[in-house]
């Protein structure tokens, strides 16, 4: 039998099953952008015939990772929003509102390409111009979950504990912005595309307008993607506002069920964290964010022990710095350690699950991605074993490959990409695009940023702007 792609070599891990799915000496064979049968090597090398086979020896073979929530117009402000508890108003608050529309697309790109190099396959993304984003992640070829910021909260610098002022104006435009979003391309690109609604938090949104959102949400039969609990700055607005927290407040609405995706419950008590995995929702934990942002190591465990499924986030590049879900994984097993004061907690293949088949789960997309199994579509990656942060391989007594990924690879190990049997990255070029380009236009477009916020930056006095007058920056 004739096929487009047979992929064989020493180590696959599928993630099918509860563990990891290791096999060895295994072989995948995939035809029209799915896999068609997995097994043994010498077997599938003898049934079928494929216009091209890859042979993965010196490498591990594994699905894409999905990253389940990002803000990647953003990443033209990388490293301009650290080490300042008032990240959203006096971090990043001084430099949005001068970012253009051309940088906000220009950003996107680089932030696709940068996580796409380290192995991601699926982007969980959120933002304000997202045509220009469905527009790379169609042209690059990838996987995106994507959806518009829906928010009524007017656009300015708010002072600590000052109550919002909604604009319902504002709501009503981006809640149609994201439904034009969901009508161009919800479905799109073969497929690749799927469209979920953005409310930016129950802070930022009405009550009426969050109930709207769910109503179209459950007529379009998508999903609603939010951030929840997102730190002790929502819930004092929440407090100011309803007199409850977060997800009391939600629960009494009936707005925790299984359209709701929750991402981050940084403010979230171990039971709140429950109580919203068993309402049926899911969760994305952003582990370098929220520890970089609020110091914080948000309760994926609890939401885990109380059935939910949990995805991995790099979130934006101005409070994490990267988009790259190596680093995610390693640094949500480590928190988790720590937070706990247990080396057992959070082990490599559990945050590895959480960056595969689980992200896939708490996404929704588990029934085409997240695992390498036959009629799943053909995403996946294959790392480069003899690079040195994977040496050395043991296999005996104990694998190491799983450790080795989670806690020493990099991303740059990274030599391969496919998506939907296509492949789009391989010999450090991305295939679809000339990468010099996006990369210098991001530089070009972030150039004028400094200047045009240099007043508020002053202005607000943030932590970093104490640090540049002290020569520490």
């Amino acid at each position: 039998m004739t096929i487009d792609l047979l992929i064989h070599g020493p180590h696959v891990l599928t993630l099918a099953g509860d563990g990891v799915g290791y096999q060895a000496d295994f072989a995948l064979a995939i035809d029209r952008g799915r896999i068609l049968a997995t097994g043994p090597r010498s077997d599938l090398l003898q049934e079928y015939e494929a216009e091209r086979t890859i042979d993965a020896d010196g490498h591990v073979v594994l699905p894409g990772l999905i990253d389940g929530h990002m803000h990647t117009g953003m990443a033209l402000l990388r490293g301009l929003a650290q080490d300042t508890r008032y990240w959203m108003m006096h971090g990043v608050g001084p430099f949005t509102p001068h970012l253009s529309a051309e940088a906000i697309d220009a950003g996107s790109r680089l932030a696709i390409v940068e996580a796409l190099r380290a192995g991601t396959t699926t982007f969980g993304d959120f933002g304000w111009r997202m045509h220009g984003v469905c527009e790379s992640l169609e042209r690059l070829g990838v996987r995106g979950v994507v959806c518009t910021t829906i928010r009524e909260a007017e656009q300015r610098i708010y002072a600590p504990g000052e109550l919002y002022t909604f604009d319902p104006n504002l709501g009503r435009r981006q809640l149609e912005a994201n439904l034009a979003l969901f009508d161009r391309w919800h479905g799109a690109a073969n497929g690749r595309i799927r469209v979920l609604f953005g409310p930016q938090g129950p802070d930022f949104v009405s009550r009426d307008l969050l109930l709207e959102v769910q109503r179209l949400a459950r007529e379009r039969h998508t999903r609603i993607h939010m951030h929840t609990a997102q730190g002790d700055r929502e819930t004092e607005q929440m407090l100011l506002r309803y007199g409850q927290r977060s997800i009391p407040w939600l629960d009494a609405l009936g707005y925790l069920d299984p359209l709701l995706q929750a991402i981050h419950l940084t403010d979230a008590t171990e039971d709140e964290a429950a109580l919203v995995a068993t309402r049926g929702c899911t969760m994305v934990v952003c582990s370098g964010s929220i520890g970089l942002i609020d110091g914080i190591v948000p309760p994926a465990r609890a939401f885990q022990a109380a059935g939910g499924s949990v995805a991995l986030g790099s979130d934006q590049a101005p409070g994490n710095n990267n988009h790259n879900i190596f680093n995610e994984m390693k640094l949500t097993a480590l928190l988790n350690k720590v937070r706990a004061q247990d080396p057992e907690v959070m082990p490599a293949w559990r945050v590895l699950r959480m960056a595969t088949i689980e992200g896939a789960r708490a996404l929704g997309i588990a029934e085409e991605v997240g695992s390498l199994e036959p009629g799943k579509r053909a995403d996946l990656i294959l790392v480069d074993v003899r690079r040195p942060t994977m040496l050395p391989v043991h296999l005996q007594p104990m694998r190491n490959l799983v450790p080795n990924l989670v806690y020493s690879a990099r991303g740059d190990e990274v030599s391969t990409v496919m998506i939907d049997g296509e492949v789009v990255f391989e010999d450090g070029r991305v295939q679809r695009i000339e990468e010099a380009e996006i990369l210098a236009e991001a530089q070009r477009l972030a150039e004028p940023l400094g200047a045009a916020a240099a007043d508020d930056f002053w202005r607000v006095n943030s932590p970093s702007a104490r640090m540049m007058r002290e020569g520490r920056l």
